[in-house]
């Protein structure tokens, strides 16, 4: 096998590893198998197709599998009896030619390895080697830990071991033998196109009659016609080992199969083929879980995008349709200007408004500075009443569509950030800086610079500010469309002294430069929800997953010509 080849098989593990399913525990064992599978099995068999065969003997608990393992070797090498769950710590036994093959880290890297007596270390779920001469080279066997056991970790065990074989030696019993979890792993065998040996174990005379033939019946039934079966006779108790005659006709059909070279490589190929396209369905699977993640991911950013643009929007139309300048507002600041149908000519009318302003000045504390105070209370007001809503109605929604994610996500996200009032009152502070650096750009002659400092630049501030808030786009002459007889004062007064189009570009500018800052405020505040749906789509994608499994698949078929 080119390491090519054998890098895109790496390749498709990593990204399997590296997939995430933070709201799918299901989907996440799923994956961690696949992983274990290709590490186990896959990698090392593609590594070397002529290495020794792993035949897993499985089966259901009290099947009597540790006791025909015991037999065909000659000796005790795994524990049995009748207490339940016997086998728990895995056995692998193998002539001592293949001893290294099986002592490196080339099959199954992630168990432990030891040695010792049967029974030595019987909790343990490391893998223990026996080494014996009775046992042909070429072939292996691994008595696992029974794949019904009521302990869950013999059974993930199990199912692991299952998973790394080249051969199953299936033990069932006339009364398991239809037991609904023996095909489930029978199915899967069937699946994987694997090389599977069913032994009828413990058979008397009454199951010898209806049993093989009526689970021949099934395993045909089940694709698995052309498996190899034997009935074992049922010895009754018996003191030590079986008798090995009663296991002769297997032992000698795994000699045959150890000592047939050819035989076991066409055994490794169409087993690790079948594997890898077993894995390939399932990464399928996983990569339609993933994208179901993925879109969900997509609704639930939309929704809150959404919702997040809403109060973007309310920012904008509260500050938009002369709502933000409040009663006391408008008073203030008619109360500072004052308002006459006597300004028939802009320059009369000018030259009044100068009167009118120094006349307020005096003995009287700044007014216009308490006409700021009130616009910036209520664009500060809007902002946070804004932020507010949006994170209440954005942990409604969480609640509702994923109330797995909300019940793991930041309580503190019901709410704006901590720190949205300061936000807020920078944010007005730093925008009304702009609007002074606007006037001062735009005042370019002496002329309009007398005149601003005439009225004093708070005023032309302020004024500014009230035109932002009457109008939508500070529309001049005809088209003037501000919020009561105060708003136009101010309009006028800053006509006066820059000119309609000056004006209506100021106030243009202004909306603008308002706007980009409460989106700015506003994206800050929605990017705390980011951590949430970015775990959904975290990890390998969907599409990256099916692209990695059908490169895989593609080149190990396309080196080997469909055999490897």
């Amino acid at each position: 096998m080119t390491e090519t080849t054998l890098d895109s098989v790496v390749a498709l593990r990593d990204a399997v590893a590296a997939t995430e399913f933070s709201t799918d525990p299901d989907a996440a064992t799923e994956a961690r198998a696949i992983v274990a599978q290709i590490d186990d099995y896959i990698l090392p068999r593609l590594a070397n197709i002529d290495a020794p065969l792993l035949a897993v003997v499985g089966g259901s608990t009290g099947s009597g599998k540790s006791t025909l393992v015991n037999a065909i070797v000659g000796r005790q090498v795994s524990t049995s009896g009748v207490i339940r769950p016997t086998t728990r710590q895995p056995v692998l036994v193998s002539h001592p030619n293949d001893a290294a093959w099986f002592h490196s880290t080339h099959v199954l890297p992630g168990l432990a390895r030891e040695q010792g007596e049967p029974g030595a270390n019987p909790a343990a779920t490391s893998l223990r080697l026996v080494s014996t001469e009775s046992i042909s080279p070429g072939l292996a066997l691994l008595d696992a830990p029974d794949f019904d056991s009521i302990d869950d970790r013999n059974r993930a065990l199990a199912s692991q071991l299952l998973a790394a074989a080249d051969l199953w030696v299936f033990v069932t019993t006339p009364s398991r033998y239809a037991d609904q979890l023996v095909w489930n792993f029978l199915h899967d065998a069937a699946g994987r196109d694997i090389e599977v040996i069913v032994v009828l174990n413990r058979v008397d005379d009454d199951a010898l009659a209806t049993v093989p033939d009526d689970l021949r019946r099934m395993m045909a039934e089940a694709g698995l016609g052309d498996a190899t079966m034997f009935t074992v006779p049922d010895a009754g108790q018996v003191e030590g080992l079986l008798p090995g005659a009663l296991v002769d006709t297997l032992h000698q059909h795994l000699d045959h199969l150890a000592a047939d070279a050819a035989a076991r490589r066409t055994m490794a190929a169409k087993t690790v083929l079948g594997a890898l396209g077993s894995v390939n369905g399932r990464v399928e699977a996983l990569a339609a879980t993933k994208q179901r993640q993925e879109e969900f991911a997509g609704l639930l950013g939309d929704a809150l995008d959404e919702t997040y643009d809403s109060a973007r929007r309310h920012v904008i139309d509260a500050t938009s349709d002369g709502n933000l300048l409040r009663q006391e507002v408008l008073q203030r600041w008619q109360d500072f200007v004052g308002t006459s149908d006597a300004f028939r000519t802009i320059e009369r009318w000018y030259s009044a408004a100068l009167d009118a302003i120094g006349s307020f000045f005096s003995g009287r504390p700044a007014p216009v500075r308490e006409v700021e105070t009130e616009i910036e209370a209520g664009l500060h007001a809007v902002i946070v009443d804004a932020a507010e809503t949006a994170a209440t109605r954005s942990w409604s929604h969480l609640g509702s569509v994923a109330p797995e994610l909300r019940a793991a996500a930041h309580p503190a996200l019901a709410h704006a950030s901590p720190g949205i009032d300061e936000k807020a009152a920078q944010l007005v502070r730093d925008w009304q800086a702009s609007l002074v650096e606007t006037i001062q750009s735009t005042a370019g002659d002496k002329r309009m610079k007398a005149r601003i400092m005439s009225i004093g630049l708070n005023v032309a501030t302020v004024a500014l500010m009230l035109v932002v808030f009457a109008s939508t786009a500070g529309l001049t002459g005809g088209e003037i469309a501000i919020a009561g007889g105060s708003a136009v004062v101010g309009q006028k007064l800053l006509e006066t002294i820059f000119g309609e189009e000056a004006v209506r570009r100021m106030a243009s500018r202004a909306r603008e430069d308002l706007d980009e800052r409460t989106t700015e405020l506003l994206d800050a505040e929605r990017a705390r929800y980011w951590d949430i749906t970015d775990e959904l789509t975290a990890g390998t994608s969907a599409t990256a997953l099916v692209v990695a499994a059908e490169t895989a698949e593609r080149d190990v078929r396309t080196q080997t010509g469909g055999e490897v």
